[in-house]
């Protein structure tokens, strides 16, 4: 394994236990709280589900290497969302800062190549 593979499967497993735990979060405060949140400012409850779900399984699934690319563009958009709707009026400082730095790992890992580490390399490998 190369230091680049190296430093992607550490991104990766951050990202994923990250949301992971961020998703597992929302459910046990309550997802209808979430929901509640989401309404007010201005956004659909339902998607709270959605949210939590996508950071959950997600999550799971960048800690095993399997459909990165896929989850990952998915994350990216639940930052731009949470960026857009609750943090931009907070400020870099104390508002988006993370949210910026989690984009960043999401958009590296929807770019980068699969590594030996994952299971989705794994798979590819084994097909052929």
């Amino acid at each position: 394994m190369t230091k680049n593979e190296a430093g992607s499967v550490i991104l990766r497993i951050v990202l994923g236990i990250t949301f992971f735990i961020h998703g597992l979060d929302k459910f046990q405060a309550g997802i209808g709280n979430i929901a509640g949140y989401f309404e007010s400012l201005g956004i659909p409850g339902f998607l709270a589900y959605i949210v939590a779900f996508i950071e959950l399984i997600g999550g799971i699934a960048l800690i095993l290497g399997i459909g990165t690319k896929i989850v990952s563009v998915l994350i990216a958009i639940i930052m731009l969302g949470a960026i857009f709707t609750a943090k931009l009026s907070l400020g870099f400082l104390d508002g988006y800062e993370l949210d910026i730095a989690l984009l960043a790992i999401s958009i590296y890992l929807i770019l980068a190549d699969r590594t030996p580490f994952s299971l989705d390399y794994q798979i590819a490998v084994s097909k052929k």
